[in-house]
């Protein structure tokens, strides 16, 4: 497959100076200057799983930007959708609304399983995550569960950056400062590589969904207005859980009055073969907290989506007002980027492809099971997939932070025009829900051969 294209007109002078205003000028995202001081990787354009820096050369983005890019890059009717919004209306007084936004809620209300869901539209995932525990503690208040503050999440969960969401999970991520959110309660995270517990993986499951039970019972349950988890943990790993998991979420949070929010910023829309993950499962949560494939990328965009028995609690009087407010939240613009997005996905099934498609990633990365280095492959549920190496296969010895795999695999990829900012002792691949059967093959090549080149490097 070629990976080279017209080099841009851009000097190596003009270069020399982007490079600089960055160093002088710009925080990279959770990266240390030191790490890319005039080296910074500049694309310029962006074409289904590819993406070409300014030198003209192409790469497959194997994790869809930051997780999000699920229609893929260069869809023009999106762009459109943008510039349309904005020669109509860029934005409408306060307390009113556009179509777009209207057009919106009522689309995501199609696709979700309860189709009298509410949505409250905001940027990003961190402040979806924010909006949904702010909406379950007043929710609980209004419902007789004044003293409900606490907001129990699993451990190495990650949950946003923000200084409330950063309090979930305790992912070290998240870098959470201190001192966190009072009320927040982590339990044991489900690991299908590393059981947490001793016993069929099943039974660990429930037991590990168990945990929630022992700790409202101890704390109380009228102290805890909610348990947040995302479908399949993308921070821990990409774990997935089997269906009792999140069917015993469901009935513990039904037993104790506490509402159960789904965190699919991650997973929602696509992603692991459903339009929302727990619709594998069979499972409603109460409050699903959306984002990145939401646009895929294109606008920043989240929501909380409530269903109706939540949302219904809002409606009344000042008492039970939602008095929640984000500035740009549900940007017109945005939401027209969300309807031609999704009409993308309709249109093309995208769904039906990381369906498909994710089985035959799968299939393909199981086969890498043959090096000694690989410990695990996870996946086979939509188009989120990890490999895992280890020292030692036998006891699942992850390699010391001296064998430096952070710092190599993602060169030996990007070498092999794969870029991606999920490599080290666990390959994370998140690739647009576009994705192909000889795009998967060309990625899982690359794979392979940096596994290669890996034991080469460490002499094993």
């Amino acid at each position: 497959m070629a990976v080279n294209s017209k080099k841009y007109n851009i000097s190596g002078e003009r270069l020399e100076e982007l490079q600089q205003i960055a160093e002088e000028n710009m925080f990279m995202h959770a990266s240390q200057l030191n790490d890319w001081r005039g080296k910074l990787n500049i694309f310029v354009k962006g074409e289904g799983v590819w993406v070409e820096d300014v030198k003209g050369k192409k790469y497959l983005d194997s994790m869809g930007g930051l997780w999000y890019k699920a229609a893929g890059y260069g869809r023009k009717e999106i762009a459109d959708a943008v510039y349309n919004q904005m020669t109509q209306i860029e934005s409408s007084p306060s307390g009113s609304a556009t179509i777009s936004q209207i057009e919106l809620a009522g689309k995501i209300a199609n696709l979700y399983p309860e189709k009298s869901s509410r949505s409250f539209f905001v940027s990003g995932g961190a402040e979806a995550v924010e909006t949904a525990v702010k909406m379950a503690k007043k929710f609980s208040i209004l419902n007789g569960k004044p003293g409900a503050y606490k907001v129990l999440s699993r451990r190495y969960s990650y949950h946003g950056g923000t200084a409330m969401a950063v309090s979930l999970g305790g992912a070290k991520t998240a870098d959470p400062m201190g001192p966190t959110m009072p009320g927040a309660i982590h339990v044991t995270n489900w690991n299908s590589y590393r059981l947490p517990f001793s016993g069929d993986p099943v039974d660990v499951a429930i037991k590990c969904a168990n945990e929630f039970e022992e700790v409202i019972k101890h704390q109380g349950p009228d102290t805890v207005a909610a348990i947040i988890a995302e479908p399949v943990s993308a921070a821990f790993g990409i774990q997935i859980p089997p269906q009792e998991y999140w069917q015993r979420l469901r009935e513990i949070a039904d037993k104790y009055d506490v509402l159960l929010i789904a965190d699919e910023v991650i997973t929602g829309f696509g992603r692991l073969g459903e339009y929302f993950g727990p619709m594998n499962w069979g499972v409603q949560p109460d409050i699903t907290t959306v984002a990145k494939a939401l646009t895929s990328g294109y606008a920043p965009l989240g929501a909380a989506i409530a269903t109706k028995k939540v949302a219904d609690a809002f409606t009344g009087g000042p008492e039970e007002t939602f008095t929640h407010l984000i500035t740009f939240g549900g940007h017109p613009s945005a939401c027209a980027a969300a309807l031609a997005n999704l009409e993308i996905f309709e249109k093309e099934d995208l769904v039906g492809n990381s369906k498909k498609m994710g089985d035959y990633l799968f299939e393909k990365l199981l086969e890498l099971k043959k090096y000694d280095i690989v410990g695990d492959v996870r996946g086979g549920l939509g188009l989120l997939a990890a490999v895992e190496f280890v020292a030692d296969k036998k006891e699942k010895v992850a390699f010391p932070a001296s064998a430096k795999l952070a710092q190599k695999l993602p060169k030996f990829l990007f070498d092999r025009n794969i870029v991606t900012f999920r490599a080290g002792d666990i390959i994370s691949i998140c690739p647009p829900l576009s994705i192909t059967k000889n795009e998967i093959d060309y990625l899982v090549d690359a794979i392979e051969d940096s596994i290669i080149h890996l034991k080469k490097d460490l002499n094993t």
